[in-house]
């Protein structure tokens, strides 16, 4: 009789509790508190009781009550500028497998690029109690946070630093990129070399425009200003960018892209072309090997920003506390053909 009213089932409406999976499985409450919070300690045959008690009663761990005993809610917020962008898929996986390693849940959200649209996201994820947040700043003045960020709430930057505060920062090397990817084209002969790029507000898109002119200086070649265009990405814009660059009295032969989305425009708008134009593009895109040429990219690496960025912040969470440090992750050319065609010869 004892034995049955151990393994008998809690009754009807009632949420199994520990002290249930507990007497199931036939030990202690401690002994499912380890197994619970993935604690040293247990043996694997006991471990295993008490996995198989717990998905028999259907068991789920009651994260308020851990909440209120260790002022963590196990959450994190992730703010990216446009969920849709190719760019922040393997950015977005990389945060949550290390989210889901330490036990915390992220939410994320997207700020379409408006500064006052990310802070109203940060602040609501803050409402929520997050732990952390790791943010792709839209805005450039970041005071905003001060208040969060003494109350203990991590923080960390991603692609773009912070604006008039200091904090941790994980930037993939954009003038390193575009120098490189620049150099590319003037050792395949190029002179006249168009960079087209985001807006200038945009931290990334003025760090390539200065390693595009960089690596013209460095190469003695001087960059007219009809070869430079910034703005938004939208593909009006850069398609007439490219129609004025190539009908130019003296028109450009090879063109930088300052992101994805310029070069997907501009590989259309080279197309109805008639003479071949040498591109590199900053940033991969799919399919760009098949293309014919396929297309050459500065490749950055955003599962590396994401997996740092995310490590870095569950490091603050666990008390690191050392002066807010920049990360910058190397960019790769990856040579497809697009680059490395020679200017025409009847130019």
């Amino acid at each position: 009789m004892a034995d049955t009213a151990r393994h008998s089932e809690p009754r009807y409406g009632n949420r199994p509790t520990m002290k249930d999976v507990a007497a199931r499985a036939g030990v202690g409450l401690k002994t499912v508190s380890r197994v619970v919070n993935a604690e040293p300690g247990v043996t694997p045959d006991t471990e295993r009781r008490v996995q198989e008690a717990i998905d028999a009663l259907g068991f789920r761990r009651n994260d308020s009550a851990r909440v209120l005993r260790k002022g963590r809610t196990a959450s994190i917020g992730l703010v990216l500028e446009d969920l849709a962008d190719p760019f922040y898929g393997p950015l977005n996986r990389a945060v949550e497998e290390v989210a889901r390693s330490h036990g915390a849940l992220l939410i994320n959200g997207s700020s379409a690029e408006d500064p006052d649209r990310e802070q109203e996201l940060v602040l609501a994820l803050c409402a929520r109690r997050v732990d952390g947040l790791i943010i792709i700043p839209a805005g450039h003045d970041h005071r905003y946070l001060e208040p969060e960020i003494k109350a203990g709430v991590a923080t960390v930057f991603v692609d773009r630093p912070a604006g008039k505060i200091d904090a941790d920062a994980v930037l993939s090397d954009s003038f390193g990129g575009a120098r490189s990817g620049t150099a590319h084209l003037v050792a395949h002969g190029h002179r006249r070399i168009g960079f087209i790029g985001d807006q200038p507000r945009i931290h990334t898109a003025v760090e390539r425009l200065r390693g595009y002119r960089a690596a013209m200086a460095h190469a003695g070649l001087p960059v007219d200003d009809s070869w430079v265009s910034l703005g938004t990405t939208a593909p009006d814009r850069v398609h007439e960018a490219v129609v004025s660059m190539l009908k130019a009295p003296e028109p450009v032969t090879a063109i930088l892209t300052g992101n994805n989305r310029v070069t997907v425009t501009v590989v259309r708008a080279l197309a109805a072309h008639d003479r071949p134009v040498a591109l590199v593009g900053f940033d991969d895109i799919e399919l760009a090997d098949l293309l014919d040429p396929g297309v050459t990219v500065i490749a950055q690496d955003a599962a590396t920003l994401g997996r740092t960025a995310a490590e870095r912040l569950f490091r603050r969470l666990d008390g690191a506390a050392d002066a807010p440090n920049q990360v910058v992750v190397p960019t790769r050319l990856i040579a497809r053909g697009s680059g490395e065609l020679p200017p025409s010869a009847d130019r």
